[in-house]
């Protein structure tokens, strides 16, 4: 027959043990969820930075264009002036036209060419962003080790079998023989 101490002890350990497990899982299932919570939080904002940059750079350079296609238009009118008040007129100013508007054109192209740059160089930002955070969530999400009953309890049962065969030993230690001895003969 089994020791109740020694069950009681057991199945005393067993609920402890288990209500422990299960208490630290639902904290690191918590703590996971805030962490990937605050990990989208952070991918948004980047998100958000890298637009903005991007679209005040789009800004700047819609505002550089503005300004060289005034100045040109300044040169132009200035080039035409000059010429009428000199008197000359024909293949020669068409030709200083030309260069201006030519000069205009390149320096709109480079704008452009820029622009189209920093537009693909924000999409990788924004890729490598995407692929960072995919990792770190990896790293949060890790799997939960969560309490096993079954395994729990079979454990309880096998420690409260270990602590009933070792109280037998200690009682068959402290416990007189009941062998017969043999009187010696002298």
């Amino acid at each position: 027959m089994c020791d109740p101490v020694s069950i009681a002890i057991a199945v005393g350990s067993s609920v402890a043990q288990y209500a422990g497990q299960r208490k630290q899982a639902r904290a690191q299932a918590r703590y996971q969820a805030q962490a990937a919570a605050a990990e989208r939080q952070r991918f948004l904002q980047e998100q958000t930075s890298l637009r903005m940059r991007q679209a005040q750079e789009q800004e700047a350079v819609g505002r550089e264009l503005e300004q060289v296609s005034k100045k040109s238009q300044a040169a132009l009118a200035r080039a035409r002036v000059s010429a009428g008040e000199a008197g000359v007129a024909g293949a020669s100013v068409q030709a200083l036209m030309d260069d201006y508007m030519r000069q205009e054109a390149g320096y709109r192209s480079a704008l452009a060419r820029q622009q189209e740059l920093g537009a693909v160089g924000t999409g990788m930002q924004l890729e490598q962003a995407g692929f960072a955070t995919q990792q770190r969530q990896i790293g949060i999400n890790q799997p939960i080790n969560r309490p096993n009953p079954l395994a729990i309890a079979l454990q309880g049962i096998q420690t409260g079998m270990s602590m009933h065969r070792t109280g037998l030993d200690i009682k068959r230690m402290t416990t007189p023989s009941s062998t017969p001895t043999t009187p010696t003969v002298q």
